[in-house]
């Protein structure tokens, strides 16, 4: 693995960012005459970015809906998300999804992929619930290296009105949590979507976000061949082709339905 192009993905001017980030979340609540904005905060490091942010900006104007199964959740991502609300001085409301996951298993045939995506598209619906009664905008927390490869349920985490960290890859995140003074034990976690019990993000790609980064980088951003991109990061062809794939197999996911034309 090429380690100094890793390095130089990783080095961005994070307090510019975070600018643009603000002024963007502001400009958009106000021309879309919303009264704020509301997301799901789940005690991982991608929310807890968007938490931090809204802080900053937003903090009289945001709503963050912690969304735990207690059936799966890790109790520590729950305390972690209580604690970083705490000390943020967000508002919040803590409502626990597992029976209403449960209700919906016991009308639906068993499948366990679906109903683990099932969970996404619970907090999905809660969270549409109360942007539509409180006239707020749902603020999805898609990083640049899930978006691509497809790593979100479609009409779950995928479902938004504003991707603000969606242009960061899982390794810029990292750092850009450190200057908005996430505390460590949120950024050091290993990723997980929550879907099932033990799930992590990295074991379930099959590969560290280091790797993935590297690939999305030379193959999107430098747009070269996934030969030249296997050369250029140091990284077997065979895990490049896999990233590729997934980033064209789950392009319906970055779309909008597609239309019958007539």
């Amino acid at each position: 693995m090429n380690k100094t192009l890793l390095e130089e993905i990783i080095k961005k001017d994070y307090q510019s960012i975070q600018n643009k980030i603000e002024r963007f979340l502001a400009e958009e609540v106000l021309q879309r005459q919303s009264s704020g904005v509301i997301f799901g905060l789940s005690g991982g490091i991608d929310s807890a970015v968007i938490a931090s942010l809204c802080a900053i900006s937003l903090k009289d104007k945001s709503l963050a809906l912690l969304m735990p199964d207690s059936k799966i959740t890790p109790r520590t991502d729950t305390e972690d998300a209580l604690n970083l609300v705490e000390q943020l001085g967000l508002n919040y409301k803590l409502i626990d999804t597992s029976s209403v996951h449960s209700e919906y298993s016991k009308y639906l045939e068993p499948n366990s992929l679906a109903l683990g995506n099932l969970r996404a598209r619970i907090r999905s619906n809660i969270l549409y619930y109360y942007a539509n009664s409180k006239n707020l905008l749902v603020l999805g927390s898609s990083d640049r290296s899930e978006y691509l490869i497809g790593y979100f349920t479609k009409f779950g985490d995928g479902a938004a009105d504003l991707l603000p960290i969606v242009s960061l890859y899982k390794t810029q995140i990292r750092e850009f949590a450190k200057s908005l003074g996430v505390p460590d034990s949120i950024i050091s976690k290993k990723s997980s979507p929550s879907l099932w019990q033990g799930h992590t993000a990295e074991d379930e790609i099959g590969l560290s976000y280091e790797e993935v980064d590297l690939i999305l980088h030379c193959t999107i951003d430098k747009n070269i061949s996934l030969q030249e991109t296997a050369d250029l990061a140091e990284i077997d062809l065979s895990i490049v082709d896999k990233i590729h794939k997934l980033y064209k197999k789950s392009e319906h996911k970055r779309i909008t339905a597609t239309s019958c034309q007539l």
